[in-house]
């Protein structure tokens, strides 16, 4: 069993995710989030839903862009 590459955890039943070509190993989507979810560029916070992007940052929403400096994101309604 490969073990999980955040935790350490060997599961018998992993989660295997390929980004960019590259094989990533995780005993839960927990794990799977900490390693690979961007985050906001304002508050810091783990995105796993749809997030906006601004001058080559991540934003978790038009609220943080904002609070950084972009004016012209907005939530969608």
């Amino acid at each position: 069993m490969t073990p999980c590459e955040v935790c350490g955890n060997e599961y018998d039943k992993p989660i295997e995710v390929i980004v960019a070509g590259q094989r990533h190993t995780f005993d839960s989507f927990a794990c799977a989030i900490h390693s690979l979810a961007p985050t906001c560029a304002h508050c810091g916070v783990r995105m796993i839903g749809h997030g906006m992007e601004a001058g080559g940052r991540m934003y978790c929403g038009a609220h943080c862009a904002r609070a950084s400096g972009i004016q012209h994101l907005a939530d969608r309604g």
